[in-house]
């Protein structure tokens, strides 16, 4: 999104919608475990305590975030969305550790539930709610591509398991089968452990500036060889800070061609590439096509 206020709005409004959907539903879950003491319902109430808990903290990371870059972070604040990432993968994991124990704990002493047709209105209900949320989170990710909004969606999207699956095994208890609520507890605690690992390795990997995906790369250079004038492209860098995309390169120029013409050309590659990419803040570096160290890796792809 090339709005900057548009964006800022949009993550500070996905944020707060979590925190709110967040404490709705451990209110809920909490009056419905009380009443049937259902161990998929402990997981759902567990895992929405630590969801409130990581929306707040994503809260905070995405006002720090989105604060214009200073003199000490040239590079702006963005990194503080993956820190949230990984933070809030620590607490997908916890909760999902204490699912697992419970079930465990439950399979071995099983017990019946009570309050069934109380547990099966707050599970509808959560399923509904998260569902509005996990919709309005897409629409945010699609247009600022943000880490912390894109962890908290796959959260939420294995919380729209997570209810289905205590939604079955209310169901299915309500027949006798005390074993599958447990069972389905353990099921889903396993679930949520794996979106743990998913959601970290995402952001380790913006921390670690770990390159854009190789077709996003290879299109940058292939605008960068259309521009008239650049007889080709190489060494072109790319990581990412947030939902800003740094983006750096090497134009091959003939040897001959002026100072001031040579900047021109470097500024329509810039323009060519954030016409396409408005998120990519771009520098480039010229190279004299007849000195020694350049590679020509990429050069300009023949006329059509």
């Amino acid at each position: 999104m090339s709005d900057p206020h548009r964006t800022e709005r949009l993550l500070r409004r996905a944020t707060a919608a979590s925190v709110a959907v967040a404490t709705t539903l451990i209110l809920a879950k909490a009056v419905a475990w009380w009443f049937s003491g259902s161990v998929s319902l402990l997981a759902g109430l567990t895992d929405s305590l630590l969801d409130g808990l990581a929306s707040v903290f994503n809260l905070l990371a995405v006002h720090y975030a989105l604060k214009p870059a200073d003199d000490d972070h040239r590079y702006g604040h963005g990194k503080a969305e993956s820190l949230a990432g990984i933070a809030q993968a620590v607490f997908i994991g916890v909760s999902a550790v204490l699912i697992a124990w419970q079930a465990i704990g439950r399979l071995q002493q099983p017990e019946p539930l009570g309050a069934h047709s109380l547990g099966i209105a707050v599970t509808l209900f959560s399923l509904a709610l998260t569902a509005v949320l996990v919709a309005y989170q897409q629409h945010v990710i699609r247009l600022t591509d943000s880490t912390v909004v894109r962890a908290d969606a796959l959260h939420y999207r294995s919380d729209l398991l997570l209810n289905v699956g205590i939604l079955v095994a209310l169901a299915l208890t309500g027949f006798g089968w005390y074993w599958l609520d447990p069972l389905f507890g353990l099921a889903i605690a396993l679930y949520i452990l794996w979106s743990a690992y998913g959601i970290a390795r995402d952001s380790f990997g913006v921390l670690m500036d770990q390159e854009l995906p190789a077709d996003i790369s290879e299109h940058m250079l292939q605008l960068a060889c259309q521009v008239p004038g650049v007889e080709g492209a190489h060494d072109l860098r790319t990581r990412l800070s947030g939902n800003h995309w740094f983006v750096q390169l090497h134009l091959e120029l003939p040897g001959e061609m002026s100072l001031s013409r040579a900047h021109v050309l470097c500024d329509e590659v810039e323009a060519a590439i954030r016409a396409e990419y408005p998120q990519a803040e771009v520098l480039v570096h010229a190279d004299p096509l007849d000195a020694p160290d350049v590679p020509h890796r990429h050069p300009l792809p023949p006329a059509t």
